[in-house]
């Protein structure tokens, strides 16, 4: 563990925009696909670093809802991708005892990689040391709607009051209630965007953004983004 680090401030969830495949691919005079093939490499790492420290959730924004405008040929490679992954890491996943979750709509998913998910979660659902939340097919705004769409049938159905909607209920409809506050987010490549990832829970995250590309991430810069985090006084809307 970094010198640096207080293990007893950790963020309990981080989440990472995972940009610069792209810039990279051309940086190295390579191909987008082979830019999103040395990306994955840093997932790994990622998942690694988080479950060594101690994290209990590292939400991943894989593929938004936005990437469908993509090239059809880039977008059919990273489900390729996706489901390479999944049948050359889960038998590792599930024997470090990380936990995959999926956020999104999975219905638009192509059929080989909604299965090759779907296995994945079923396996590893009992595991806990850290809980991976994959964000496929999924957008900020998107899981917003779907709240509302969820406490609209309640209250249609009679179920819920409309006067009982607050906070902490429509918390309870995102996609992964139990996460519902990101302490920590990471953007790498030096953007300064948030992408429509994560809008709810991001209100009172710390940001860190990084200039290394994604495909060059490291454990090292994933400990100094932690570090950065406990540098700082979080106040959640309070005074200094």
């Amino acid at each position: 563990m970094h010198s640096q680090i207080d293990p007893e401030r950790l963020p309990r969830h981080i989440a990472i925009i995972m940009d610069g495949n792209g810039r990279w691919a051309k940086r190295h005079r390579k191909t987008r696909v082979q830019g999103h093939e040395a990306g994955a490499k840093s997932v790994r790492v990622a998942i690694e670093s988080c479950r060594k420290l101690g994290v209990d959730a590292l939400s991943l924004y894989a593929f938004s809802t936005e990437n469908w405008q993509r090239p059809k040929a880039e977008v059919a490679a990273l489900f390729r991708l996706m489901s390479k992954y999944i049948h050359s890491e889960i038998k590792e996943l599930d024997a470090n005892n990380v936990r995959v979750r999926f956020m999104g709509r999975l219905e638009a998913l192509p059929e080989r990689a909604a299965k090759d998910l779907a296995y994945c979660i079923e396996r590893t659902k009992n595991n806990t040391a850290l809980s991976l939340n994959l964000a496929i097919n999924y957008g900020g705004r998107a899981e917003l709607v779907d709240a509302a769409r969820k406490i609209a049938r309640e209250v249609a159905a009679g179920a819920l009051a409309a006067e009982d909607i607050d906070e902490a209920r429509y918390a309870q409809c995102l996609y992964l209630p139990e996460f519902s506050e990101v302490d920590l987010l990471i953007r790498t490549s030096g953007e300064l965007r948030i992408s429509n990832f994560m809008l709810w829970q991001l209100s009172y995250a710390e940001f860190v953004v990084q200039e290394v590309l994604w495909p060059d991430y490291s454990p090292e810069d994933l400990q100094n983004a932690i570090v950065e985090y406990q540098s700082r006084a979080r106040r959640f809307g309070g005074c200094a």
